[in-house]
């Protein structure tokens, strides 16, 4: 059913006459004639009557006329709330972040000071591809049903955190069979980062003794800035290393680094700054490289 044949019906129904009715909606008197019959005969059922100059409602036109008070508003509101989440979904860029999820925050919220319209949505799942742009990393099973548009892999270097007055602060690169019997803090292996970890660990003919674990990378990094233990340091995901009592140092064996990867995915309805927003991704890790 037409909601347009409806609205001049019901702009009819107030009036009570075609030409005052045609003058409002703006259509000639023909058109809105026309228009009515049209309605009628999908209805199969006579809505008005001729009365002299003026034209009355049946009784099926006074009980359509009752429906349509309430519903032509709601189709009304209906039209501005789709426009508004049509706004809302265009501004947004969806996230699935797997890897370097504090380089990427980061990133958003410097990206958001030159476009505050801009709303990130986003979420760490390895089963999913419904979005803008996905940041994982070498190691994970992902699906790969869905192609990416465009595609970028950055070598990322693992570094050791060392106290700046431990022994290693002045090297200027340590193999990692010479920290075995250090006392380490390192991500759970629920993480990936801690996986990757103590996979190096294991290359080097160790397993790392364990002063602290936790599956928080900002737990972790505040332990590492109260200089208790070692821990490795991912260059790009936990970013520079601003405590003046730590220092990062090389690993020259075994060679410790993983690969970033950064896809942009299409998805409808098309976000507004999503391969923006990747182009942004993409300078800020040149920059810190």
């Amino acid at each position: 059913m037409d909601i347009q044949k409806l609205k001049y019906f019901h702009t009819t129904a107030q009036l009570e006459h075609i030409t005052k009715s045609a003058e409002i909606l703006h259509i000639s008197q023909p058109s809105l004639t026309q228009a009515i019959h049209a309605l009628e005969e999908e209805l199969g059922v006579p809505l008005f009557q001729r009365q002299g100059r003026k034209v009355v409602l049946t009784e099926f036109g006074i009980h359509l006329k009752r429906r349509l008070d309430s519903l032509l508003p709601e189709f009304d509101h209906l039209t501005v709330e789709m426009d508004e989440l049509k706004q809302s979904v265009t501004k947004t860029v969806k996230l699935n972040i797997l890897a370097a999820s504090s380089f990427v925050i980061n990133t958003i919220m410097d990206y958001k000071k030159k476009n505050p319209d801009v709303i990130f949505d986003f979420e760490q799942n390895e089963l999913k591809y419904s979005c803008d742009i996905l940041i994982t990393t070498n190691g994970l099973k992902m699906s790969s049903e869905k192609k990416y548009l465009r595609r970028c892999v950055k070598k990322e270097k693992i570094y050791l955190a060392v106290p700046k007055d431990s022994q290693y602060a002045e090297e200027s690169a340590i193999d990692l069979r010479a920290v075995r019997n250090e006392s380490f803090i390192m991500l759970s292996n629920t993480r990936l980062f801690g996986v990757i970890c103590n996979k190096f660990c294991s290359i080097a003919g160790f397993y790392p003794k364990i002063l602290f674990e936790s599956d928080s990378p900002t737990a972790v990094q505040n332990i590492i800035s109260m200089g208790a233990g070692i821990a490795f340091w991912p260059e790009y995901s936990w970013g520079k290393l601003h405590n003046k009592n730590l220092t990062l140092v090389p690993i020259s064996e075994p060679v410790c680094q993983r690969d970033l990867i950064v896809e942009l995915y299409e998805r409808y309805p098309q976000s507004l700054y999503a391969e923006d927003f990747y182009n942004f991704l993409l300078k800020k890790l040149s920059k810190d490289s």
